[in-house]
């Protein structure tokens, strides 16, 4: 498999900008032409090895921002936005989307942002029950798809809070034997918060009282976690609310959605702090269960972390980590790899996520490959939660994390599988609609971009068949 070529003129222009250098001077210090330059600032040509070296050597450049890891997430969002059948039956190809993601990103957003406000009208005039009055709010974007977006695009990983996380877990103590009690310690003495045990709400914080009161039927990760995220309220809301600024969401309700997301962010980087978590997950060779006892998190919680360790200079493995429910329905997505997951409705049916219900308690393991030909690690657990009472509502999901399976040596969940077979690799997509399998068994729909030819006297895999 050829490796793939990087363009990444925007990146490289705005670091000469950035720089304050015109393109004859940045040109001679890369050690190029100056129309090779320009050309890769267009992205008309791909970015050489020589210019990478020469921006780590002479700027001290982090190589790791040269990535094709937005501009792949952008095609991937536009490919399956332009699924839709508003926008008829012939797509533009794959390689104008590639140009526009690497050109125009901003222009790209915005198509999005359009496409996503023109779904959620037609989802609420469907109801007209709840969209009769509501017209104004039809047109506006779902808060919950913003913040989730802004996620997505932010790489999963918010520096100026993962790097304050650290410094409050190092003062608060979370690294010693009685975690919980060391946070609710430095609450108190900091900030004057009491801290104690409630059988309702999983977290109430009385600001008048000052007066914190955790679920006692949580588990202790819960607690932890909630003790860290009211820390991060109390705390540190001048950077939540700055980071919120930067973000410039267009509602009220999206930016407080964000909050409580940021905060959730803080906690999961204060109960494992970076750089302690990823020489641990190095350590254990990313062991789950290992390093949910060594922090005293939960599987989920682990696995979450893991896929947000892009620290620049600093950075992990390259995860991607999904969450489901019993229905398919995507409830949690990031991925800091080349797989990307649909935006709408649940994620492919062949993979391995999805049979994690059948199989509580337990890991399962999937070597897979995706149409575009790049191979995967996918491991996968059910994640259900215990409403704490017999008559309680237990909540089910199962967790996805994974990488491509170059990394594989790093995992201890690699051992014994034969990733050398490539028919040990099983097919798996991310939406049917913009899927370009010819002969999946599990297919719920035609792809767009593909002709159908159909035979009344023939039904083989599927009652069509999909022209190459």
């Amino acid at each position: 498999m050829r490796a793939q070529k990087l363009y990444a003129g925007v990146t490289l222009r705005e670091t000469r900008t950035r720089l304050q250098l015109t393109q004859k001077e940045f040109a001679a210090k890369l050690g190029v032409s100056l129309p090779y330059l320009n050309q890769m600032e267009n992205n008309h040509r791909p970015i050489s090895t020589t210019v990478v070296l020469a921006l780590a050597q002479e700027f001290g450049f982090d190589v790791t921002q040269l990535s094709v890891g937005e501009a792949t997430r952008i095609v991937t969002d536009m490919r399956e936005a332009l699924a839709d059948p508003v926008f008829g039956d012939v797509p533009p190809p794959t390689a104008d989307l590639q140009l526009t993601a690497s050109n125009a990103p901003a222009l790209a957003r915005a198509f999005l942002s359009l496409h996503q406000a023109y779904r959620q009208s037609q989802e609420r005039l469907a109801s007209l029950d709840q969209a009769l009055g509501r017209e104004e709010a039809a047109l506006a974007p779902s808060p919950w798809d913003e913040v989730r977006d802004f996620f997505h695009y932010c790489d999963n990983y918010i520096d100026s809070i993962d790097r304050v996380a650290e410094k409050y877990a190092d003062a608060a103590g979370l690294q010693s034997s009685q975690p919980i009690v060391a946070a609710a310690k430095w609450l108190r003495d900091t900030h004057q918060v009491t801290t104690v045990t409630g059988e309702d709400d999983l977290r109430r914080f009385d600001p008048q009282t000052r007066t914190l009161t955790l679920s006692g039927q949580a588990s202790a990760a819960t607690r932890l976690f909630q003790l860290a995220h009211q820390s991060a309220l109390i705390a540190h809301d001048d950077l939540l609310e700055a980071t919120l600024d930067f973000a410039n969401f267009r509602t009220p309700e999206a930016r407080a959605i964000c909050k409580i997301g940021l905060a959730n962010y803080f906690a999961g980087a204060a109960v494992m702090p970076y750089r302690l978590f990823l020489q641990s997950a190095q350590e254990t060779r990313h062991d789950l269960e290992r390093l949910s006892r060594i922090f005293g998190a939960s599987i989920e919680q682990v696995a979450h972390r893991l896929s947000t360790l892009q620290r620049p200079g600093l950075k992990g493995i390259p995860f991607f980590f999904v969450r489901v429910d019993q229905a398919g329905t995507i409830t949690k997505r990031h991925s800091a790899t080349s797989l990307q997951f649909a935006r709408y409705g649940g994620a492919c049916p062949l993979w391995n996520v999805h049979r994690a219900f059948e199989t509580p308690g337990q890991f399962l393991r999937q070597l897979a490959q995706t149409p575009d030909g790049l191979k995967y690690f996918c491991l996968a657990r059910d994640v259900s939660k215990s409403g704490g009472a017999f008559n309680a509502p237990t909540r089910r999901y199962a967790i996805g994390l994974g990488c491509e399976v170059r990394h594989l040596g790093s995992l201890v969940y690699g051992d014994n599988l034969d990733a050398e077979n490539s028919a040990a690799f099983e097919p798996i997509g991310i939406s049917c609609r913009i899927c370009e399998r010819t002969n999946c068994h599990q297919r719920s729909v035609p792809p767009l971009e593909r002709a159908l030819h159909i035979d009344h006297n023939r039904h083989g895999v599927l009652p069509y068949e999909i022209e190459e």
